[in-house]
């Protein structure tokens, strides 16, 4: 009895919540249907007509709907619940009733009637920054005229929370409102208010389970989920969701470089602690340590085992890593792999791959089976992207040539040596071996992205006592033979790699100076001989006083050069020799700044040679290698054809009609890429003035002048200008008797400078450092102590733009007493880096 009660209450149940699917078909005024749900009757439909939407094709609506005239319909039944379906899920309407309009014996008509969800007419974000609201529109993408469902309205919300989650404000509220558009029908504004809430910072990660690895060491793992801390500088605590899950792999690579093969991350939760901050607590499964026991080859046939090994260089009893062992097969940054190894020899279509063979309590065996293959010849080279260098500047830096073996080596080198002309985009020159296992063969197609190396420099300065004015325009890729080709001028010809300069400084009538070069790397166009031709024209004077015009104190130098450079192969080639020979004369007259020299004309013929070797990856933001140089620049002993004695006596104008000397300068620096783009660059400077008669000493001219930012303000003597910062410029400089600066004949400098990029965008690559310089001048030899330092500490950053060069801005501390020297010191450079 109860079970029969139930069924009939079932039905009852089902008949009363089916009723209303059908409560939206309506009968018309003019025929009425008696809808009997016990006894459904068949119709067929004479037709169909939509009233309320005047946007939307009827007929497109009909077809939607999935009723056509002449088919045959059963009602009540469910053809007509499946037609609202139907047309709801287009989401343009928010009300929908079908109704009968006309039955006519066996012949039924309906008319769908529409109301229209309303249209987007415009909307506006309030709340942020115009740039702010702009980047948000970018990223919402509402047009005018769309649908505003619920589902638009909070997709629009998701996008805006999303977009600042990223940025690290997790708590953002978006609040949307529509009004009417009183000049549009069936249209509504949208009025977006966003509330940024503050930014959330991580007050604590907590790690759960670990016992192998302390805390310490997971936290580090993690690079861009840190906790907030008054020491974090190139690094902010903030939580964003994508990077975080990235860094909870870096917890389980940890584990698996140091042998836990089988570690996992069991569980995390973010949660709050307070309005400002979060709480993220990580449960990690270390699993057991394993350990790399028997590493043993298959397949190779063109180098023996031990030789492999060898490479390899895992031990017996090593911590279990796959990515070590990866990074010895593949890509090995400190020294050769064993891809290298086949890959430099032509085996280009080579592969090596590891299989663990046999597990024996916490040791693993390993095989790694090889599949050698056929070397491969080059084919052709691919140039593509450079759309104003010409290819014969790029084809002539490429190591890689038809017919040649394929060498990784080369492919690597010729990318670098392709950064390093300064044409293009560094972070995405793009070498593509594209081979054919078909025939033996690899074409190689090296991609380029043009950059702006052209530089302008306008800038002023103090130097000397007065306000120095620089206007410098230097084209880095000149093309001297398009100079007559106007559809080469972007400004100037372009395109043949050539490099031509001109500067002009002044600072009104008292100073002014000309220079200008001009560099063929390629002279001839068959080898990289580089031919240089300078040379420039300066004059001070000195109007402090009201002198007469023909005893104003002045000082003229008039300049020029010619110099070769040629790239080596021994040692290897790498290295490079540079040789010029200049001539310079200076003219004084009163000119009283140097005790030294201060009447007469000066002339200087000098040659120069400069060993040099230059291994970097790049030339803005350096990430590792090395550059070294030893340069001598010297004059004839002409002391050494007069007889002994001669100079003695002499008049400075006798000494110094032609200077003599010698000069010698080394420069080294390394870089090194200790993680991720943080870089280390240690750097060395030394350089000694020497003469050749004791009667005549140390030239007046070519000394070096210690302190400060290194900006040469104005050069008038051949001195250089070196920087150390923390102190004011040219402060260490040594000086004579009567406390005038006459610059010194040895120096020493260190530098220390870690660095770190916050964009790496090539229109202007920015980063941050922190440096330390210590160095010393001496005005003789005899004084040098290469113990006895100055030294500076502080923070800087660089932002290097094409058409500007770098420019840099330090703020440096003087770690040792100087009188008259502040305590900080702010320091300014432009067009150069500061060594």
């Amino acid at each position: 009895m109860i079970h029969r009660t139930f069924k009939i209450f079932l039905i009852f149940f089902i008949v009363l919540f089916a009723l209303p699917s059908f409560s939206q078909i309506t009968t018309g005024n003019r025929t009425e249907i008696d809808i009997d749900y016990s006894n459904p009757k068949d119709y067929e439909i004479g037709g169909i007509t939509i009233t309320g939407t005047t946007n939307l094709d009827h007929q497109v609506l009909i077809i939607l709907s999935g009723l056509t005239v002449g088919e045959t319909i059963t009602i009540p039944g469910d053809k007509l619940t499946r037609a609202i379906d139907n047309l709801w899920k287009q989401g343009l309407f928010e009300n929908i009733k079908i109704s009968v309009t006309n039955v006519q014996g066996r012949i039924i008509f309906f008319n769908i009637d529409l109301k229209e969800r309303p249209r987007l007419a415009k909307y506006a974000i309030h709340g942020v920054k115009r740039s702010q609201a702009d980047k948000l529109s970018d990223e919402i993408k509402l047009t005018r005229g769309d649908v505003v469902t619920d589902n638009a309205i909070v997709k629009t919300q998701n996008k805006i929370k999303d977009y600042y989650i990223e940025k690290g404000f997790l708590h953002t509220e978006v609040t949307v409102s529509q009004k009417p558009d009183t000049s549009i029908n069936n249209s509504v504004i949208l009025d977006i208010d966003v509330k940024k809430n503050e930014k959330v910072k991580i007050n604590k990660i907590n790690f759960i389970g670990n016992e192998k690895l302390s805390d310490k060491k997971l936290a580090k793992s993690m690079k861009n989920t840190k906790e907030k801390g008054i020491m974090r500088i190139f690094k902010s605590s903030k939580f964003i969701k994508s990077e975080y899950k990235t860094d909870l792999e870096s917890i389980v690579n940890l584990y698996n470089e140091n042998g836990f093969r089988d570690a996992k991350i069991i569980s995390d939760s973010v949660y709050d602690h307070d309005k400002k901050t979060i709480n993220i607590d990580i449960k990690v499964y270390e699993g057991q340590k394993f350990y790399f026991r028997n590493i043993s080859w298959v397949g190779n046939t063109k180098y023996k085992s031990e030789r492999l090994s060898e490479i390899l260089g895992i031990k017996k009893g090593t911590p279990y890593n796959l990515a070590l062992l990866e990074q010895r097969m593949q890509f090995n940054p400190s020294g050769q792999d064993v891809s290298s190894l086949y890959m430099d020899d032509g085996y280009l279509f080579f592969s090596a791959i590891p299989v663990e063979t046999a597990i024996d309590n916490d040791s693993i065996d390993i095989e790694i089976r090889m599949q050698e293959g056929k070397q491969a010849r080059i084919n052709k080279i691919i140039i593509s992207g450079n759309n104003r260098t010409n290819d014969h500047v790029i084809l002539r830096e490429i190591r890689t040539r038809p017919g040649q073996l394929f060498s990784r080596s080369d492919v690597i080198r010729t990318r670098n040596e392709l950064a390093q002309l300064g044409y293009f985009n560094a972070e995405t020159i793009e070498p593509i071996p594209i081979p054919n296992r078909e025939n033996g063969t690899v074409d190689i197609e090296y991609k380029v992205e043009e950059a702006s190396s052209d530089q302008v420099e306008v800038s002023g300065g103090w130097g000397g006592g007065m306000i120095i004015g620089t206007l410098r325009l230097s084209f880095t890729n000149f093309s001297l033979r398009n100079m007559f080709n106007k559809n080469a001028w972007t400004p100037l010809p372009s395109g043949d790699g050539q490099r031509f300069s001109i500067a002009a400084q002044t600072s009104g009538r008292q100073y002014y100076m000309f220079n200008a070069s001009f560099t063929e790397p390629w002279l001839g166009g068959r080898k990289p001989n580089a031919l240089t031709l300078s040379s420039y024209f300066s004059v001070q004077r000195d109007f402090s006083k009201d002198y007469a015009d023909n005893v104003r104190p002045r000082l003229a130098i008039v300049g020029a050069s010619v110099g070769l450079g040629k790239r080596l192969q021994v040692p290897d080639d790498f290295f490079s020799l540079y040789q010029a020979i200049g001539f310079e004369q200076y003219n004084a007259r009163n000119y009283g700044f140097y005790s030294i020299f201060d009447n007469g004309i000066a002339n200087s013929l000098t040659y120069q040679i400069t060993l040099s070797r230059d291994q970097i990856d790049a030339p803005i933001y350096t990430r590792y290698g090395s550059q070294f140089s030893l340069g001598l620049q010297l004059t004839p002993p002409y002391s050494l054809f007069k007889p002994e004695g001669y100079y003695a006596g002499a008049s400075n104008q006798e000494k110094y009609k032609w200077i003599e000397y010698h000069k010698w300068t080394f420069r080294a620096s390394w870089f090194f890429n200790l993680v991720d783009n943080l870089v280390l660059n240690v750097k060395y400077r030394n350089g000694f003035l020497g003469y050749y008669n004791k009667d005549i000493g140390y030239a007046p001219f070519e000394r070096y002048w210690l302190g400060g930012d290194g900006l040469t303000g104005y050069a008038l003597d051949g001195r250089e200008v070196i920087a150390l910062r923390g102190y004011q410029n040219q402060s260490l400089t040594p000086t004579d008797a009567r406390g005038n600066k006459v610059g010194g004949t040895t120096f020493n400098k260190y530098s220390v400078e870690l660095r770190y990029p916050f964009s790496l965008n090539p229109m202007a690559t920015i980063w941050g450092l922190v440096f330390f310089d210590a160095g010393n001048d001496w005005a003789t030899l005899k004084e040098y102590n290469p113990f006895n330092l100055y030294k500076g500490a502080g923070v800087g950053i660089r932002i290097a733009m094409p058409m500007f060069g770098i420019i840099g801005v330090d703020y440096g501390f003087g770690l040792d007493k100087v009188p008259g020297n502040p305590k900080g010191q702010l320091h300014f450079s432009i067009g150069q880096s500061i060594d």
